[in-house]
């Protein structure tokens, strides 16, 4: 994903000189093609993040898109500050890229998994927030991020992640993408547990039930109408992340959930509240949190049959 994320942002750099990245002095074996094009558009910030988002909003605002880019909990959680006073509170056209979603960086341990972030930003004003699954999904939602005017912070998977489209679709900004429609009940997915939920669902289609699978890339602003179409025409809804069970994707689709006063099934498929203790690899995390594709079947059988 960070690999579709940096030749996208390459192209779109060549088209449009306004365009400048900054790095949190990360990301190298990466980013050197855009240093190595653009000199003059390279930042290295250095292990100063609050600066880099400083920099990135007068870049902002003398008429620049600047990138900021680190991992997850540096360019999202270390600035934050920076990010609601200097960048979301003057809703300016800075770009915010963190890499490693989730339990991306697992061997760090709490200090670099990203399962906090999205409940943090959610409720900044003007923050768009894009959570794309695959390569395809990152490469438009890149696309689409450079063009909306205002903050947009994207978060990205750096384990080569596959494609789980087949082809490019029409992204848009707060649209959920329809890759199944089915009758029974409604999975939605966000970010990169989008494979294994999308082999969850092959699971569940070979046990004979309808699925309705949207991927949702766009946490910020949430896709209210897909929401109502799956409550009003499936019998329950399931999302599933990798991230905390509060303020993410759950909580957003609960939220539109209860003021249609849904007296349906629904069930959030994420991480407990709590920081994860265990160290190993993302595979290791994810079956000790119940989100290994066969895990997310399992519950979701589960608790439909109930």
């Amino acid at each position: 994903m960070r690999t579709a994320f940096i030749k996208t942002l390459i192209e779109l750099a060549g088209q449009d000189e306004r365009i400048f990245f900054l790095t949190g002095d990360l990301g190298y074996g990466v980013v050197e093609s855009f240093r190595d094009q653009f000199p003059k558009r390279f930042i290295n910030m250095g292990v100063a993040e609050q600066n880099m988002v400083g920099t990135a909003a007068g870049l902002a605002m003398s008429g620049k898109i600047p990138i900021t880019y680190s991992i997850v909990t540096f360019v999202a959680l270390r600035p934050l500050e920076f990010i609601r006073n200097d960048v979301c509170y003057q809703n300016l056209n800075v770009k915010i890229v963190g890499v490693g979603a989730g339990f991306s960086y697992p061997q760090y341990a709490a200090t670099h998994q990203a399962i906090d972030d999205v409940a943090i930003l959610r409720i900044l004003p003007n923050l768009v927030i894009l959570n794309p699954g695959d390569p395809i999904e990152t490469r438009l939602a890149t696309i689409a991020a450079l063009k909306h005017v205002g903050p947009v912070y994207i978060r990205i998977g750096k384990k080569g992640e596959p494609n789980v489209h087949k082809k490019d679709f029409p992204f848009v900004i707060g649209k959920a993408v329809t890759i199944k429609n089915g009758k029974d009940f409604t999975v939605i997915a966000t970010g990169n547990i989008l494979e294994n939920t999308a082999k969850a669902v092959a699971l569940l289609e070979k046990s004979g039930f309808s699925v309705r699978f949207l991927s949702m890339p766009t946490i910020k602003p949430i896709d209210q109408e897909a929401i109502k179409g799956a409550a009003k025409e499936t019998k329950a809804i399931f999302t599933v992340e990798e991230t905390f069970d509060i303020g993410g994707l759950g909580t957003a689709t609960a939220e539109v959930l209860a003021e249609l006063s849904f007296k349906k099934f629904f069930k959030k498929i994420a991480i407990p509240n709590h920081y994860p203790k265990e160290i190993g690899s993302q595979n290791y995390l994810r079956g000790i949190y119940g989100l290994q594709p066969d895990q997310i079947a399992a519950t979701i059988k589960q608790y439909f049959k109930k």
